[in-house]
């Protein structure tokens, strides 16, 4: 069972923060924070991503400031690390989930992207609507 909080933001969304098992097979824990318009939304997020068993009851371990911060720093809203065991584990970083739910794999940012161009739309044409033709008198 997770356990976890959430916070409410000034413009009516929240962050959902859920201390989960980790699902690799190493063991330990996980926090898991979640940027969404509402809590049950939160929730489907992660079970959408395969975190099936993931409920929250009760607001025992809301999210602190910092980590507040740093999901609505984020552009996908969700991310995790490694609950510290310990103090000198506290400065673990914050990683998106992907690389939680793909533990081959290391992530690291892509290279930066410029703005899509795009071609400019072709002005529209006038085609004069065909004429009705009433049938029967």
């Amino acid at each position: 069972m997770a356990g976890g909080g959430f916070s409410r933001l000034p413009n009516g969304r929240v962050v959902v923060a859920l201390t989960v098992p980790r699902p690799a097979s190493e063991g330990g824990t996980v926090r898991v924070l979640v940027h969404a318009q509402n809590r049950a939304r939160a929730l489907t997020r992660l079970r959408n991503l395969g975190l099936r068993a993931v409920y929250l009851r009760g607001n025992a371990e809301p999210p602190t400031p910092d980590e507040v911060t740093a999901v609505l720093h984020h552009p996908e809203g969700l991310l995790w690390r490694a609950t510290p065991q310990c103090p000198s584990d506290a400065d673990a970083l914050w990683r998106p989930i992907r690389a939680l739910l793909r533990p081959g794999r290391t992530w690291q940012p892509g290279p930066a992207r410029p703005g899509l161009a795009r071609k400019p739309m072709a002005p529209w044409r006038h085609i004069p609507p065909a004429p009705r033709v009433r049938a029967g008198g």
